[in-house]
């Protein structure tokens, strides 16, 4: 009697269980009912860098971000030493990172086997540079160079150009030395290096809202300079809020249909 009632008792507590995990199954389709969108963010300013740290790790949701070495609020540069304990933090709570450049170099053209580039900063700032496809390398690699050597981890192998302005000779070469190139959707550009007079904050979260839909990229910055009212204080908080209520899950870049076999394809970066 005593050995049917334990077999009883274990088959009630395995169809519990098959229960429970059918519900949670059928629970994580019904949150992801619009789709899962992609956030990324470029460094800028660096003035909203901790509250979107903050916001995203009490959302529990994981993005990607694109480093480049541009100055900050705090009169440093976003890729010194002096941010590690930033991105260490970022990198323990699973987010993934990708090259946006060393210097912030803006493509100005294409002349045969060399583009001309405009970097933003560093020691040619503001000047037109000749760079040949190893140069260009070099660029992209030093922004991986720079993470791993302040987080012990590797960059993806993904870029993004200042301003998304490619050609085909950019995004070859980048893919030669392991970069594919990310852009963002239409509905994804959130708006916040726009004129907050023009583009309030409330404008830009019910375009947002309205218009995001499943598989989309987002992009916006962690800090920017020229808005008077900033973004992310605003926008964010309500912003995915009301994404998580609309049935929304989010990812990062390594989970995107578009880029999933080439992540694992690559591996890191930083591993070659």
């Amino acid at each position: 009697m005593a050995r049917l009632l334990i077999r009883i008792l274990a088959t009630l507590a395995s169809m519990l269980a098959l229960a429970g995990a059918a519900w949670a199954a059928t629970d994580t389709g019904a949150s992801c009912r619009a789709g899962t969108l992609y956030l990324t963010f470029d460094t800028g300013s660096m003035s909203q860098a901790e509250l979107i740290a903050r916001t995203l790790r009490r959302h529990h949701i994981r993005a990607t971000f694109f480093l480049a070495s541009e100055p900050t609020v705090n009169h440093d540069n976003s890729l010194d030493p002096t941010w590690a304990p930033y991105w260490k933090a970022l990198a323990a709570d699973g987010h993934v990172f990708g090259s946006h450049t060393f210097d912030h170099v803006y493509l100005r053209g294409v002349h045969g086997d060399k583009v001309t580039m405009r970097p933003q900063f560093g020691a040619q700032g503001g000047k037109d540079v000749a760079m040949t496809a190893d140069a260009f390398c070099t660029e992209l690699r030093r922004s991986a160079k720079a993470f791993q050597s302040m987080t012990g981890q590797p960059m993806a192998p993904i870029w993004r150009a200042p301003g998304g302005r490619t050609a085909p000779q950019t995004l070859a070469w980048a893919e030669q030395c392991g970069f594919r190139h990310v852009g963002w959707a239409p509905a994804g550009f959130l708006g916040d290096e726009l004129s907050s007079e023009k583009f309030p904050n409330q404008a830009l979260l019910d375009r947002a809202l309205r218009d995001l839909r499943d598989g989309d990229i987002t992009m916006a910055h962690l800090g920017i300079w020229s808005r008077k009212d900033p973004w992310a204080p605003g926008v964010l908080e309500p912003l995915l809020t009301g994404l998580e209520q609309k049935g929304f899950c989010f990812a990062t870049l390594r989970e995107h249909p578009r880029y999933k076999d080439w992540f694992q394809q690559h591996g890191a970066e930083g591993r070659r």
